[in-house]
């Protein structure tokens, strides 16, 4: 029991005064103080003000400093540090930096109006929010940061994710489009903020992507964009973009593809629908199904997130695509240059809209020109002294460098015309690996051996030498000699 309570108990009992501050051990004075106490309801805590004399003379400066902040960016206010920092330089303040610290508070608190804070929201079944975040992986033992597109059902709390290199219109299209087969059907609505590549609010006005339009019109969604630095407005994929990083990206998931990487996020987000919701009371996976309810049936056919755009090329027949060079080939120099872009390739196309040439996308700023080996090599075996600053150089094998470097200009044109030819039937790799061996075996690799030998490699046969014993012909050729020699020599039947 209490002290309180036993002075109420003992005065209960018409103990004296006296006899109460003997038996509980305190004075005569405080056993009065609560025995006049006639109401111990609980009350409601009173500020306690403290004062602030270290302040004086400087509060208007500060309400200046406050106030002017009103018209300047979010990000480029005061904090209470900053006019800290600014007293003691510019004015001559000596104080500590408490006082000032709590008038700030104190003085934002009594400008919050009513119409500050966060609503919560609410979110029918069927509805997505969208967002990116960044996230690094190891991707063939090479760490990669990637960026994570994340879409989250709020009714349900059910998470995905998928992994690409960029962020631009076409993976975004391409990261939903592969949640939506993941999930049987359509959101009725999606709610993105303006950092992905499909589109920006700037106020009332909106603008998409085209590639993102035909998205939504293919699939019959619609979509909605938050107000600029307003993330509470699709706070449930804010928080998921956190959750999953620390959950599923730690520790550093290895793969050796972009695509084995999505597989294995998307089973670890399916390991949390098991979780209760924070409010519901039930798993997602159970919420889960009225959002199935809800979505919108799957079109019949794919669709295929690309985006042509006509680019001119320089001399070289190069175009550039986001600060980067691709090499569409020497015969489209200073000609228009139609490109399919995709989230993983760039393509160059014909004037019949075939594709001629595939390269893989770069993302960030990359210096050299990006091209494939094959158009290369016709080039070198035209013009074989370009190889010594050849973009393919750096690909060959110290081995098979140094007897290019020593070939003459017959044995070299010979030697890239019979790697372009085996290129083209067994791949550019596969192609140079024959040519390495035969190297190393001392053969020729300009022969017709060289096509062969790639042959045999692609086919996986197990052909590993470039040289071929011819031994074993000559004891065939031999023995074939001995046994024509008996014959003419037998007699006649």
């Amino acid at each position: 029991m209490s002290v309180k309570g036993r002075i109420r108990k003992l005065d209960s009992q018409a103990v004296s005064g006296r006899e109460i501050a003997r038996l509980v051990g305190l004075s005569r004075g405080t056993v009065a103080k609560y025995l006049k106490i006639d109401d111990y309801s609980p009350k409601p805590p009173s500020a306690h003000h403290r004062t602030r004399p270290v302040l004086s003379g400087f509060e208007s400066t500060i309400i200046r400093w406050l106030e002017d902040d009103k018209n300047a960016p979010r990000k480029q206010r005061h904090t209470a540090v900053r006019i800290f920092e600014r007293l003691t330089a510019e004015e001559g303040y000596e104080g500590t930096y408490s006082p000032v610290q709590r008038f700030v508070k104190k003085y934002r608190a009594d400008q919050q109006s009513v119409s500050d804070g966060f609503m919560e929201l609410q979110w029918p079944p069927g509805t997505v929010q969208v967002d990116c975040g960044q996230a690094d992986a190891l991707i063939a033992g090479q760490r990669q940061t990637l960026h994570m597109l994340v879409v989250t059902f709020p009714y349900s709390n059910m998470r995905f994710v998928q992994a690409y290199r960029g962020e631009t219109a076409e993976c975004v299209c391409h990261g939903l489009r592969s949640i939506f087969e993941q999930v049987g059907g359509v959101p009725t609505l999606m709610v993105f903020d303006n950092a992905t590549g499909i589109g920006r609010r700037v106020r009332t006005r909106i603008t998409e992507t085209k590639l993102f339009e035909a998205f939504k019109n293919h699939y019959r969604s619609e979509s909605r964009f938050c107000n600029p630095e307003s993330g509470h407005e699709k706070g449930n994929v804010e928080n998921a973009v956190g959750f999953l990083r620390r959950n599923i990206m730690v520790p550093m998931p290895a793969a050796t593809s972009i695509e084995q990487l999505n597989e294995l996020l998307t089973q670890r987000a399916a390991g949390f629908a098991a979780r209760k919701h924070w409010k519901k009371q039930l798993t997602s996976e159970e919420l889960f199904c009225q959002d199935r309810q809800a979505l919108l049936a799957l079109p019949s056919s794919r669709f295929d997130p690309v985006q042509y755009e006509a680019r001119k090329a320089n001399k070289y027949g190069h175009v550039l695509i986001a600060q980067n060079t691709y090499a569409a080939g020497p015969q489209f120099a200073t000609r228009q240059v139609m490109v399919g872009l995709r989230h993983e390739t760039v393509e160059s196309l014909d004037e019949h809209g075939q594709v001629i040439r595939s390269f893989p996308r770069v993302f960030g700023r990359h210096p050299e020109t990006i091209t494939e080996p094959e158009m290369v090599l016709g080039a070198l075996a035209r013009k074989p002294g370009g190889w010594t600053n050849s973009p393919i150089r750096a690909q060959f094998a110290d081995p098979l460098k140094d007897w290019i470097d020593t070939a003459d200009t017959g044995d070299r044109r010979e030697f890239f015309a019979a790697l372009d030819d085996a290129s083209q039937a067994t791949g550019f790799l596969t192609a140079l690996d024959a040519a390495e061996q035969l190297v190393l075996d001392g053969a020729d690799p300009s022969k017709a051996s060289l096509g062969m030998l790639a042959r045999c490699i692609a086919q996986g046969s197990g052909f590993e030498s470039g040289i071929v014993d011819l031994a074993v012909y000559d004891q065939l050729f031999a023995a074939t000699a001995v046994e024509q020699d008996i014959v003419e020599g037998a007699p006649a039947a």
